[in-house]
Order: structure tokens, then sequence, then C-alpha cells
């Protein structure tokens, strides 16, 4: 059980959040679509306390956080919901100067203190599901931008998180390298991976999303099953939103 309540955040004088309230289901994908500066991101952050909230909530399992304003969160609980959780970013982050095979076995080393060849076997195993066995020895500067993302993804769940957070992780890449992305991602929805998503790519959005959010303006303006926010969005807002995705990428077929 993953759930946000009444989460705000705000950056200065701006409020970015306001008073944001989510439920994730366990092994489905929710995926938090907007407008840029609607939230959706910093949301996504919240969860693992790369964004802290000012108030508000954060439950995964057995983990929960209260914020208040003024309270300190204690390094145990933080440590303890991020470990719950692994991330994909836009620009993917690898080491420069480990291997494919290295960046995946880097946070089981140096953070869970796995013995070598027991990473090496979870690193090999999860770039095999990500079709990257053959780039393994690859250093990321020799591999393209869809490739140095599936070895991020790969990354991302070499500790078994219990959600895999995804910020825009097609965003920075051209639609054929984007594509590579989202076979991977839907491969591991088709497998039940609990994934929280923001993004702006339609494609990816509307291929693998069982459940989607629609932030404007650091507020839920509606929320429900993909089938339903995609095909029939209740509130205007949505419709508009929905639409202007749609003559964006004619070619894709809303679900």
């Amino acid at each position: 059980m993953i759930a946000l309540d009444s989460i705000h955040k705000s950056f200065g004088d701006n409020h970015v959040l306001k008073g944001v309230s989510i439920t994730v289901p366990e092994g489905g994908v929710t995926a938090l679509i907007g407008a840029s500066g609607s939230g959706k991101s910093t949301l996504l952050r919240c969860v693992n306390l790369l964004e802290m909230p000012q108030s508000g909530a954060v439950r995964i399992d057995d983990v929960a956080i209260q914020f208040a304003p003024g309270a300190k969160i204690g390094r145990d609980a933080m440590l303890a919901l991020r470990r719950k959780t692994g991330m994909v970013f836009q620009n993917f982050q690898l080491f420069p100067h480990l291997t494919a095979l290295e960046n995946v076995m880097e946070g089981l080393l140096v953070v869970l203190k796995w013995p070598r060849e027991q990473a090496r076997a979870r690193a090999l195993e999860l770039l095999d599901k990500v079709g990257m066995t053959a780039k393994a020895d690859a250093w990321p500067s020799s591999l393209s931008g869809g490739q140095q993302q599936r070895v991020a993804i790969a990354r991302a769940l070499a500790p078994a998180p219990k959600v895999l957070l995804c910020d825009e992780p097609t965003s920075a890449l051209d639609p054929q390298l984007a594509g590579e992305v989202v076979d991977v991602l839907a491969r591991l929805a088709r497998d039940g991976t609990t994934m929280l998503m923001a993004t702006h790519d339609l494609r990816l959005a509307s291929t693998i999303a069982s459940n989607v959010v629609f932030l404007g303006a650091g507020e839920v303006i509606e929320a429900g099953p993909a089938q339903a926010v995609f095909g029939r969005p209740e509130d205007e807002r949505t419709r508009q939103f929905i639409s202007a995705l749609t003559a964006q990428h004619p070619d894709l077929a809303m679900r």
C-alpha cells in the first residue's frame, strides 16, 4: 500500500503542491500527468524524500512518515522509506567510470553490502530482463540514450524495491529510443511491478498505466482507471489536456 495524504510543498512563495492525496495500487502502474509546472515531478520526488513535504504524510507498506512545519524527520525513518523505492531519473545519472554491470551492482555492494558474486548474479539477471546483457561490460558513454535508460531501470530494480518511481523516463530520448524504454517498462508492468511515474509521454502513459492522476496547478483535477480518464474524462480541463496530447500524436490511439 502506497499512499500520499494531503501533501503540501512550497519553494519559497511558490506553492507547488496544495494538499495532494493519492493512492498507488500495488501491482499496478499509476501515471501522473499534467502540464509543465503542474507538480507531478515534485510529487513523485516527495515519495522518496528527494523533496521534503512541508506537511502531509507518506506511507509505503509499514513505513509511514508524518510531516509538519518545523518537524524534524529522523534519518532512520527516511532511510527506511527510501529503501522501499527505486528511482529512474530523466537523464539516466549512470556513473560514467563504471560499466553497465558495475552500475547495477554498485548499490548492492555499497549500500546493502552484498557479496560481490551475489551482486554480480543479480545485476546480470536484471540486465537480461531489460535486454542489455550484451552491453554488460560497456561504458555509459558508448551506449545510446535508450540503452543508458534501460541500465538505469535495471539499477533501480536491483534491491527489489516496493515501488519503482520514474521521473519522465522517456523525455530525454528521441521517439525511437523512447520506444525501447516503453517496451521495457511495459514488460515490467505485465510482471506486476508497482510503478508511479511522472510523464508527459502519451505513448508511455496510455500503453502501460492502469491508473492515471491528472494534476493541475498543484491539485488533483481527476484520477481513476486509465481507460476512464483517457477515454471518458469527466473534467473539462482533463478533456482539453488529453485532446491537446492526442493532437500532437494522432498516430496513437487512446485507451
